[in-house]
């Protein structure tokens, strides 16, 4: 009975609880599978673990990750408008400073037109203008200021008398049309020289320009132009002159590396403790792309120090950004397009949340920009932890919800994969899987105890099946393997039966004419007299030689047709000693080579001795030393080794040759088989049948050690250690020398050992 015959129902079983036949409840099940199929689809498919965990998990998985990425998306968006909002409304106060700023230099320009002082002194020398000028301009703190002529030429500046005419510049021009301007002017160092002598507004023009990155390729290394606040108001006359245009005075505030004023913006903008989080807020003028007062510090240390003059190094040793350039994408914006920037941009060495507002002169030419910011990276942090924080609190609450919706789903599916993962735990072959005790009370559980029953019926009778098979294959294996060694045994018998045949009959045949030549050459020696004896003794020992190499051949055949009744004297074999003896009679073969001889003899002493007989030993050793010999010749490394392991020696022989093919190596040890031209097939199948005799083996294998780069065959030759009982050997010996001798005799020739 298989397992299938045992699982099949009784006909008794074939009957519903309700009388309903098997077969027509079947059909009914098909049928109700066929119609939901189309209209289930893919739902209708899934287990009904994946059904419950789709209806828990789809509400949780789909809707809540959506609502969530949507709020990031929304935080993320709206924390970035409070940004911007901000860097908007901080660009904003600068900017109405700034403009508050020049309305002061002009409503400073304005008092001094409407002063009686300068009135009074319109008339008066050149000094004393000047140090009138010189002090209003002290007193509204201005940079500089200049008393010009109704048409515009300068008269007088607040330090001395003018020197020059400037009629290109825009000073000259704002006084020369109304003589009403208030502007942020650009100047040359040449043009402010004129209406602002002094050492110290020259020292503050030029401006070094230091290399930045992401600007814009430049070959400028100095910006020598002025960027002023310039205000132009008209002197006009009272009384008798009233309505008169007396002249201009024109007044201004140099912005090159004013320092105060920028910082009075940056602390008005940023005040202290207004920018969470370690954030820093900048502010900086820039003339054309070129910054020329700005609080933001450089990039590199002292690097922009050395950049500029000693005594420049001495006033700003707070190594602020002056010098440095906008990024390019900034500068084509502002300056290029007339856009203010509001986004992010690299300052210098960092990014900032950054406004620039681009300045224009009164002529409407883009001449610099305005820009405030403040670090972005504190709130970019600020900004991800708030995101991470949101994400955590929705991810929390969806693990949450669904390790509550699993465990009560878990009650559901759980029996009924249990009853599922035992029935493929028993198709599979663990017969013993059962669904054991579940949680479940309700009709699944009830269902799992009666598959558990089940399953016990059908174990107990799979178990009595196994058992008997086990039996009858063991039975079977037994008969099989008895039949194979009796296969092998008279396949073997077989051919030693027809090769003994064939050589008991050549060596008859041929001992017969061996018998003749030898009885004749006696003969011949008794008919000759000495002196005829003497020419031809060479000739005659040759024969002899010859003659004894046949009687030798013809008892090589013997041994191989008959190899126990050839069995020589057992004695106690160094096998190492023995083994490098051996080499001597191969010498004459490895003189033709190039081949490297190492020897590695461990089993030496007591331990490396064996009981075997000695000549036949040897000729084991020299048919594997010629054939390695063989194997190599081109030269190579013959490798010998002797061991000791488990009450054994082995004795190994390996060379670096090309190996044996698989094909070879699975019939080496045949009979008649070879590689060789000239081969007969027979030396390893003699070596090995006397090694037998005395309870060894040989064995053969390629070496593979290409790491090394040691490739080759490798024989070893397994003999049993000798016993210090050799009392039992002596019969077995004198058997053996009487067999010999026998064998030797019947061949036609006088006692001798086989040759190795």
């Amino acid at each position: 009975m298989t397992e299938a015959t045992a699982l099949a129902p009784s006909p008794a079983g074939r009957e519903r609880a309700g009388g309903e036949p098997a077969a027509s409840e079947g059909r009914r099940l098909r049928a109700a599978r066929g119609g939901a199929k189309p209209a289930l689809g893919r739902f209708a498919r899934l287990s009904i673990r994946n059904k419950l965990l789709a209806m828990v998990l789809l509400p949780l998985a789909g809707v809540l990750p959506l609502l969530g990425a949507i709020l990031l998306w929304w935080s993320n968006e709206a924390f970035d408008r409070v940004l911007i909002t901000k860097i908007r409304s901080d660009l904003a106060v600068a900017q109405g400073y700034f403009d508050r700023t020049l309305a002061e230099v002009g409503a400073s320009a304005l008092a001094i037109a409407e002063s009686k002082a300068l009135h009074d002194a319109l008339a008066a020398p050149a000094a004393r203008q000047a140090a009138l000028l010189e002090s209003f301009r002290r007193r509204e703190r201005l940079d500089f200021v200049n008393l010009r002529a109704a048409d515009g030429s300068l008269r007088a500046t607040h330090g001395g008398s003018a020197s020059g005419h400037d009629p290109a510049s825009p000073a000259f021009k704002a006084s020369a049309s109304s003589g009403e301007h208030v502007s942020v002017e650009v100047l040359s160092a040449a043009q402010l020289a004129l209406i602002g002598p002094g050492a110290e507004l020259a020292r503050r023009v030029p401006v070094p320009l230091v290399p930045t990155l992401n600007a814009a390729p430049t070959v400028r290394a100095v910006e020598d132009r002025a960027m002023v606040l310039l205000a132009t108001r008209t002197i006009r006359g009272t009384g008798d002159q009233a309505g008169q245009v007396l002249g201009h005075v024109q007044a201004g505030v140099l912005l090159n590396r004013n320092l105060a004023f920028i910082d009075h913006i940056n602390e008005i903008v940023y005040p202290a403790g207004s920018l969470p989080f370690g954030s820093q807020g900048t502010a900086t003028l820039f003339l054309d792309d070129v910054r020329i007062s700005t609080n933001v510090r450089l990039f590199g240390g002292s690097a922009g120090t050395e950049a500029r003059g000693e005594g420049e190094a001495r006033d700003h040793r707070d190594d602020r950004a002056i010098g440095t350039r906008v990024s390019k994408i900034v500068r084509d914006a502002v300056l290029g397009e007339g856009r203010t920037w509001l986004d992010r941009a690299f300052v210098v060495s960092d990014w900032y949340v950054s406004g620039y507002l681009p300045l224009a002169d009164s002529a409407g030419q883009r001449i610099g920009m305005l820009y405030v910011g403040y670090l972005e990276r504190p709130f970019t942090v600020l900004k991800y932890a708030m995101l991470a924080a949101m994400g955590f609190v929705f991810f929390a609450a969806m693990v949450l919800a669904a390790f509550v919706s699993l465990r009560w789903a878990r009650s559901i599916f759980r029996p009924l994969e249990q009853m599922e993962a035992t029935m493929r735990s028993v198709q599979a072959g663990a017969l013993e899987a059962r669904v054991g005790r579940v949680a479940s009370g309700d009709e699944i559980g009830r269902l799992a105890g009666h598959l558990d029953h089940l399953l016990d019926a059908v174990g107990e009778k799979t178990r009595e099946l196994q058992r008997w098979n086990a039996e009858l294959d063991a039975k079977v294996a037994e008969r099989t393997r008895e039949l194979e060694e009796t296969q092998k045994h008279l396949v073997r018998s077989e051919k030693l039966a027809t090769v003994g045949q064939l050589t008991a009959s050549i060596a008859h045949e041929v001992n017969n004419p061996i018998a003749v030549i030898q009885g004749n050459l006696d003969l011949v020696r008794e008919l000759l007299d000495a002196e005829a004896h003497a020419k031809v003794a060479p000739e005659l020992k040759l024969v002899d030689a010859q003659i004894e190499r046949m009687r030798l051949i013809v008892t090589q055949l013997l041994q191989f047709a008959r190899p126990a009744e050839f069995a020589g004297y057992v004695d106690s074999v160094d096998v190492s000693r023995l083994l490098d003896e051996s080499l001597v009679l191969v010498q004459h073969l490895l003189a033709k080579t190039r081949i490297e001889v190492r020897r590695d003899f461990r089993a030496t002493g007591a331990a490396g001795t064996v009981a075997i007989n000695r000549q036949e030993l040897q000729q084991v050793f020299v048919n594997l030393l010629v054939n390695a010999i063989h194997a190599m010749p081109e030269g190579g490394r013959l490798e010998l080794g002797t061991r000791t392991t488990g009450g054994e020696v082995w004795c190994e022989v390996a060379d670096t040759g090309p190996g044996l093919p698989p094909e070879l190596l699975a019939q080496l040890f045949q009979p008649f088989t070879t590689r060789k031209k000239d081969g007969t097939g027979l030396g390893l199948w003699i070596s090995r049948g006397i090694v037998e005799r005395y309870g060894g083996d040989i064995r053969a294998d390629n070496r593979d050690r290409a790491a090394e780069g040691v490739t080759g065959a490798r024989f070893v030759v397994v003999l049993k250690a000798e016993t210090a009982d050799m009392a039992d050997m002596a019969e077995a010996d004198e058997t053996a020398e009487a067999a010999q001798v026998d064998a030797t005799a019947a061949a036609g020739g006088s006692p001798r050992t086989p040759s190795a």
